[in-house]
C-alpha cells in the first residue's frame, strides 16, 4: 500500500468517524475507499468494522452528557442490539462471499435512499411530537423488533445503521433528539463491537487499514461530537451519496 493511499485512508477514518456520530453512515466512506485500492470486498467490510470501533467509543464518550438518567433504556435497546449484531456478523461470515457481493449493492442503495429521506423523516418525527403522540418511555416491544433487525443489518455491513436507529427512535421514544443520538451512537457502538470482536477471532483482517481507520475515526468522533453540528446538513448528504453511488457502480461492475 503506497503512502499516498494510507493517506486517503486515514482521512476516510476522519470523515467516517465525524459522520457516524452525526448522522450515521460513515461506512459509505470508508468502504467504497478500500474497494478503489483493491481490497476484497467481505476483507474490506471485516476489516472497515474493526476500524470504526474506536471512533464508535469516541463518538459515544463526546454524547456523554446526553447519555445521563438513560441506563434503563439503553440496558434494554443495548441486549437486542447485541444479539442482532451477533446474528449479523455470524450471517456474514457463513454465506458465500457471492452473496455478500450480490446483497451489499442493494443494501448501499438503500441506505443511500435513507439518508436522502432522513430531513423529511425527522420533520415528520418533529410533527408527530408537536402532535401530542404518545410513546412508551421505551418504545414498546415494536421498537425491540426493529432494533434487533438492525442490529442484524449492522452486523452484516452496516452502512446507514445510525440513520435508521436515529429514524426508528424518534418515531417510537418521546425523548430530546440530541439524547437520543446519544442512545444511537450507544447501539451502534454495541453492534460493531461484538461484530468487531467475531471478526478478530474468524475473519481475514487488514491490520494496516484497520489501524488507519482506527486513529482516523477517534479523530472523527471527537470532531462529530463537538463541531459536526456546524456542517451543513445539505453537504454531507451530498457527499455521502456520491460516495455510496460510487461503490454500488465498482461493486457491480467488478
Amino acid at each position: 500500500m503506497t503512502w499516498l493511499q494510507q493517506v486517503v485512508i486515514f482521512a476516510a477514518g476522519i470523515a467516517a468517524g465525524g459522520i457516524n456520530t452525526i448522522v450515521g453512515s460513515g461506512t459509505l466512506i470508508t468502504f467504497p475507499t478500500l474497494l478503489a485500492f483493491g481490497l476484497p470486498p467481505v476483507t474490506a467490510n471485516v476489516s472497515n468494522t474493526i476500524g470504526l470501533v474506536p471512533g464508535s467509543v469516541s463518538g459515544v464518550i463526546g454524547y456523554r452528557r446526553e447519555l445521563r438518567g438513560q441506563r434503563s433504556r439503553l440496558l434494554k435497546l443495548g441486549t437486542v442490539s447485541l444479539l442482532g449484531g451477533i446474528t449479523g456478523a455470524i450471517l456474514l461470515l457463513t454465506m458465500p462471499a457471492a452473496a455478500f457481493d450480490a446483497i451489499v449493492p442493494v443494501l448501499i442503495i438503500m441506505a443511500l435512499i435513507l439518508v436522502v429521506v432522513q430531513p423529511r423523516l425527522a420533520a415528520w418525527v418533529k410533527k408527530r411530537r408537536a402532535d401530542g403522540a404518545s410513546a412508551p418511555e421505551h418504545g414498546g416491544p415494536i421498537l425491540l423488533v426493529a432494533v434487533f433487525a438492525t442490529g442484524i443489518y449492522g452486523g452484516y455491513f452496516g452502512a446507514a445503521q445510525g440513520v435508521l436507529l436515529i429514524g426508528l427512535l424518534g418515531v417510537f421514544v418521546h425523548e430530546d433528539i440530541q439524547r437520543l443520538n446519544g442512545v444511537k451512537n450507544v447501539l451502534a457502538l454495541i453492534v460493531n463491537g461484538v461484530s468487531a470482536a467475531i471478526f478478530i477471532a474468524i475473519a481475514e483482517v487488514n491490520w494496516q487499514v484497520v489501524a488507519l481507520i482506527a486513529i482516523g475515526s477517534i479523530i472523527g468522533g471527537q470532531l462529530g461530537a463537538k463541531v459536526g453540528r456546524r456542517l451543513s446538513p445539505n453537504v454531507l448528504r451530498g457527499v455521502i451519496v456520491v460516495v455510496g453511488t460510487i461503490a454500488v457502480i465498482r461493486l457491480l461492475t467488478s
